[in-house]
C-alpha cells in the first residue's frame, strides 16, 4: 500500500462494484429471520393501509347518494359511515403496532450488522503488520472503524426493510389504481420516465461526490487525531495559530465537498414532488371536467380516492429515492471499509505452521536481508549467532538498522531473504502466537493503557496474581514510586500514561516484561527516559532480569551495554564490528571505540 499523508486523498485501487453490495448482504443475511419477519408484517401493514382510500371513496359516495336522494336512507348512510370509520381506526391501530414492531426488529438487525462489521474490522486490524500502520495516518484508520461504520446505521436499520416494503406498496397502489380507473393510472405513470432519466443522469456524479467527501472527512479526522496526540509539542513551540489555519483549510475542504455531495441528494426530492403535483393537477382537471359532463364512470368518491392513491404512489417513490441516495452515500464508506478488511496480512502463519517448542534461547541470523519498500534495502546480509542466556548489545548511529534487526526476531516484519533460527527452528515455520508469547519487547516509547497501574503491569500476563505483580515491580525498582501515588497499584492512569513521567512509564513497562517471563527479551532504548540515579537502582534488577535469559539490548549508554556478552556495532544495515567491550576498545580507530570516547568526553 502506498504511503498516505494527512492532506492527501486516498484513491481506491479498485472501483466499486455490485460484489461489495453482495458482501454487505452476507452480513445482513445473518439476521434473515428477523429481517423476513419485519418485511412480512410491513407488507401486511402496507396492504391494509391501502384500503383506506377505497373506504374514503365509499364514504364520499354514500354521502353523495344520501344528499341527492338516490335511494339510500339517512339511517343506512350513517351505519355505513360508522362502519368504515371503525374499520379505518382499527387498521390505523394495527399499522401503528406493526410499525412499532418493525422499528424494534430493524434496529436489532441494523445494529447487529454494524457490530459484526466493526468487530471484523477491529480483528483484522489486530492482525495487520507494522507496515500497514507505518503507511497510513492512524486517524484515517480510526475513521473507518467508527465513523464510516456508523454512517451505515440508517441504511441497515431502515433502508432495506423500507425498500422492500415500498416496492410492495407500489404494487398494491398500482393494482388499486387500475381497479379504480385505467386512464388516471396511465396519467400517474407518465412521470416515471422523467424520474428514471434524472436518476441515471446524477448517478455517477453523486457517487464521485460522496467519494471525495469521504476523502476530505478522512483527512480532517486524521489531522484532529494527530493534533490531539501532539498537543504538548504544539503548545511548546507556539504552533496554535499555524495549526488552526491548517485545520481550517481541511475543514473548509470537508465542508465544500459535503455541500457538493448533498446537492445531488436534494435533486430527487423536488423532481418527485413536482411530478406528483403535476400528475395530481391533471387528474383533478380531467376528473372534474368529466364529472361536470355527466360521465357516469366518474364520481366524487372515485376522484378523491384516486387523488389519494396518486399521492401515496409517489411516497414510496420518494422513500426509494432517499434509499438510493443513502445507498450511494454508503457506497463510498463501504469501499473504504472493505478496502481495510481486504488489506493483506503480510505477516501470518503459513500453511502447516507448527507450535514453537519451549525456547531455550539460541538465536541465529543467516544472511538476513530486509527492505521496507521494494528496491530500498535496509539490512544487507546480516549474520550472527547468540547462544542461550547470552546478552547481545546493538549500537550504532540513527537509521543504521538496529531496531529493524530486533523487530525481525518477533516477526513484526518478514525477512526479504535469509533465515532467522531460534533453537534451530526457522521462525517462519511456527505460529506467530506461539513465538511471541515466549518473547518480551520493550521499546523507548513505553505505551501505557488507560486503567490502573496493576492492570498495566498485568497486561502481558493476565493470569498473574497481585503478589506476582508487586514482586515484578520490586524487581525493577518501580514499587516505591507506585506506592507513593494516591492509590498505589490501584491508581488510575490516563491513556498513554500522561499522568506519569517518561521514566515512570518505562519502569512500569519493565515490570510488565518481567511479569511476562519471556525466554528472549528485547530492550530497544528501554532505559533512555530513565534518569541516571534511577538507572543505577535499576541495574541490579535488570541484571537479575537478564540472568539466564537471551537478550538483545539497543542502547547508547555505556552503563547499559558494557557488560553485555557481545556488542555489535551496526551501520548502513551491516555489522561492522563485533565483540566484547574490552575487545572492541582495542580496535584502533574503531567505530565503537570512538563512540565510547565521545561519551566520556561529553561527561568529562
Amino acid at each position: 500500500m502506498a504511503r498516505n499523508k494527512i492532506n492527501e486523498d486516498e484513491y481506491l485501487e479498485e472501483s466499486f462494484d455490485l460484489e461489495q453490495l453482495k458482501r454487505l448482504g452476507k452480513y445482513v443475511g445473518a439476521f434473515k429471520g428477523k429481517l423476513s419477519l419485519a418485511v412480512g408484517i410491513m407488507i401486511v401493514s402496507s396492504g391494509l393501509s391501502m384500503l383506506i382510500p377505497i373506504f374514503m371513496k365509499n364514504v364520499m359516495d354514500v354521502v353523495t347518494e344520501s344528499n341527492f336522494g338516490t335511494g339510500l336512507s339517512e339511517n343506512d348512510a350513517i351505519k355505513k359511515i360508522v362502519f368504515y370509520s371503525v374499520v379505518t381506526f382499527l387498521i390505523t391501530v394495527v399499522c401503528a403496532l406493526i410499525t412499532r414492531a418493525k422499528i424494534k426488529l430493524t434496529s436489532q438487525v441494523g445494529q447487529g450488522v454494524i457490530y459484526n462489521l466493526r468487530r471484523e474490522l477491529f480483528i483484522h486490524l489486530q492482525e495487520l503488520p507494522f507496515s500497514y500502520f507505518d503507511d497510513k495516518p492512524h486517524g484515517k484508520i480510526q475513521v473507518r472503524v467508527v465513523n464510516y461504520v456508523n454512517n451505515l446505521s440508517d441504511l441497515l436499520s431502515n433502508g432495506i426493510v423500507n425498500t422492500i416494503t415500498d416496492i410492495f406498496s407500489m404494487i398494491f397502489i398500482v393494482v388499486y389504481m387500475l381497479y379504480l380507473d385505467v386512464r388516471f393510472t396511465l396519467i400517474v405513470l407518465c412521470g416515471m420516465p422523467v424520474l428514471v432519466f434524472i436518476i441515471v443522469f446524477i448517478k455517477s456524479r453523486q457517487h464521485k461526490a460522496w467519494q471525495i467527501q469521504s476523502n476530505k472527512q478522512s483527512n480532517l479526522n486524521a489531522y484532529i487525531a494527530e493534533s490531539v496526540n501532539g498537543i504538548r509539542v504544539t503548545q511548546s513551540f507556539v504552533r496554535e495559530d499555524y495549526n488552526t489555519d491548517y485545520f481550517n483549510t481541511l475543514n473548509k475542504e470537508a465542508q465544500k465537498s459535503w455541500l457538493t455531495a448533498v446537492k445531488y441528494n436534494f435533486i430527487l426530492w423536488p423532481v418527485i414532488n413536482n411530478i406528483n403535483v403535476i400528475s395530481a393537477s391533471v387528474i383533478y382537471v380531467l376528473g372534474i371536467g368529466w364529472l361536470a359532463r355527466g360521465n357516469v364512470t366518474i364520481t366524487a368518491g372515485l376522484l378523491i380516492a384516486f387523488a389519494g392513491y396518486a399521492s401515496r404512489f409517489w411516497q414510496p417513490i420518494m422513500t426509494l429515492a432517499n434509499f438510493y441516495n443513502s445507498l450511494l452515500t454508503a457506497v463510498s464508506y463501504l469501499e473504504r471499509i472493505f478496502e481495510t478488511i481486504d488489506a493483506p496480512v503480510l505477516v501470518k502463519d503459513k500453511d502447516g505452521a507448527g507450535q514453537m517448542p519451549e525456547i531455550k534461547g539460541e538465536v541465529e541470523y543467516k544472511d538476513v536481508k530486509f527492505a521496507y519498500e521494494d528496491g530500498v534495502e535496509v539490512l544487507h546480509g546480516v549474520s550472527f549467532k547468540v547462544n542461550p542466556g547470552e546478552s547481545y548489545a546493538i549500537v550504532g548511529p540513527t537509521g543504521a538498522g538496529k531496531t529493524t534487526i530486533v523487530n525481525l526476531i518477533s516477526r513484526f516484519y518478514n525477512v526479504t531473504s535469509g533465515e532467522i533460527l531460534i533453537d534451530g527452528v526457522n521462525i517462519e515455520d511456527v505460529t506467530i502466537k506461539s513465538l511471541r508469547t515466549q518473547m518480551g519487547v520493550m521499546m523507548q516509547d513505553s505505551f501505557i493503557f488507560s486503567g490502573t497501574i496493576m492492570d498495566n503491569i498485568r497486561y502481558g500476563n493476565k493470569d498473574a496474581s497481585d503478589e506476582d505483580v508487586i514482586k515484578a515491580a520490586k524487581t525493577v525498582r518501580a514499587h516505591d514510586f507506585i506506592m507513593s501515588l494516591e492509590k498505589g497499584y490501584d491508581t488510575e492512569v490516563n491513556e498513554r500514561g500522561s499522568r506519569l513521567s517518561a521514566g515512570q512509564r518505562q519502569l512500569i513497562s519493565f515490570a510488565r516484561a518481567v511479569l511476562a517471563d519471556p525466554k528472549i527479551l528485547i530492550l530497544d532504548e528501554a532505559t533512555a527516559a530513565i534518569d541516571t540515579e534511577t538507572e543505577i537502582l535499576l541495574q541490579e534488577g535488570l541484571a537479575r532480569m537478564l540472568k539466564g535469559r537471551t537478550s538483545f539490548i539497543i542502547a547508547h549508554r555505556l552503563s547499559t551495554i558494557r557488560n553485555a556478552d557481545c556488542i555489535m556495532y551496526v551501520d548502513h544495515g551491516m555489522i561492522e564490528e563485533k565483540g566484547t567491550h574490552e575487545e572492541l576498545m582495542k580496535i584502533e580507530n574503531g567505530n565503537y571505540r570512538r563512540l565510547c570516547e565521545s561519551q566520556l568526553e561529553a561527561f568529562s
